[in-house]
């Protein structure tokens, strides 16, 4: 079933938290994976849901980081564990994702949260250009090596992490390793449209299977994610002021990793998928002509069922790994 690409009225919005999106929520016996899922908003969603009962898997490129953080979280109602995983090399998020499959229990939710930003020009072998390798073809990978046990129960929801960075780019056919010169900033914006496309695709494709899938635009939000722009290329961008006070518009990790939360668990998403969300809604498609046509809303490019399919392909052929 299509499902409009149109705001419910959810009753939530951009300052809404975790909790308050979960409230009520049992998530005992529920098994969830969250790439990232030990800093900044990934944080903020494993302990949302392990608050809620939830077990969580974490995969970390740095284990032992990752375990000393969620370690400082306290009791949760849900368990919390770390494996190893680098989203930049595909064996070993295929790897991670085999493990998971491997072990048998079925995997309830999916939040595919980790991501790079404008980082200097990057090669990962053999050649990917590593904002498009590192967002989109890790988790490509991992999610694909998992399926098994996404689909084990017939009603796992996977959570994209996309961004209003998608209006930058829509995917370069022409050029998607960037092998012509490299933009950090369409580079970004290219590697957040593949990460709604795979969520429109991976919900085609799995639905029958139970298995539904969300993109979503967590807002902006300060996090390790700037950790690659200079103070004054964020001043000049209107993000902060030259004391370093983060404009209003921005987000608490806590409220951006809300909307997440809400596309993984809500009920008012049931029977529901393959939609670009914000705010912790469906987002609306965006007004081109409108005011604020660079911050809301989701540009055709990014929900095209056509790209999404052409996109999937593409990343089968690069990866080696396709559950369909």
């Amino acid at each position: 079933m299509t499902t409009q690409q149109q705001a419910l009225g959810s009753g939530f919005g951009m300052r809404s938290t975790p909790s308050e999106v979960i409230a009520g929520a049992d998530l005992s016996g529920t098994l969830a994976v969250v790439t990232g899922g030990y800093s900044g908003l990934g944080l903020e969603t494993t302990k949302g849901l392990a608050e809620a009962g939830a077990d969580v898997i974490v995969p970390a490129r740095r284990p032992d980081h990752a375990r000393e953080v969620l370690g400082g979280l306290g009791s949760t109602a849900g368990s919390i564990t770390v494996d190893e995983m680098d989203l930049g090399d595909v064996a070993s998020a295929i790897g991670f994702g085999r493990r998971v499959a491997d072990a048998g229990r079925s995997v309830g939710i999916l939040v595919n949260n980790a991501a790079i930003m404008a980082c200097p020009e990057t090669r990962i072998d053999p050649g990917w250009e590593a904002q498009f390798a590192t967002n989109h073809l890790g988790h490509f990978a991992m999610t694909n090596a998992m399926w098994p046990v996404l689909a084990a129960d017939g009603g796992a929801r996977v959570v994209s992490l996309s961004s209003t960075g998608h209006k930058l780019s829509p995917i370069r056919w022409d050029d998607v390793q960037f092998e012509s010169g490299y933009d950090k900033w369409v580079a970004y914006g290219q590697a957040k449209t593949a990460n709604s496309l795979f969520a429109v695709q991976l919900d085609a494709l799995g639905q029958s299977a139970g298995v539904r899938a969300f993109a979503v635009h967590p807002g902006g939000i300060m996090t390790e994610l700037q950790r690659h722009l200079p103070k004054q290329e964020m001043i000049a961008m209107g993000w902060m002021d030259d004391q370093g006070n983060v404009d209003d518009r921005f987000k608490t990790p806590e409220q951006g990793a809300a909307t997440s939360v809400w596309a993984a668990t809500s009920p008012q998403l049931d029977g529901m998928g393959g939609v670009y969300c914000e705010d912790c809604d469906i987002a609306d498609p965006v007004d081109l002509d409108g005011p604020f046509a660079r911050f809301r809303g989701v540009n055709p490019h990014a929900v095209d069922r056509d790209e999404a399919a052409k996109l999937w392909a593409l990343s089968a052929e690069l990866t080696g790994i396709d559950a369909f």
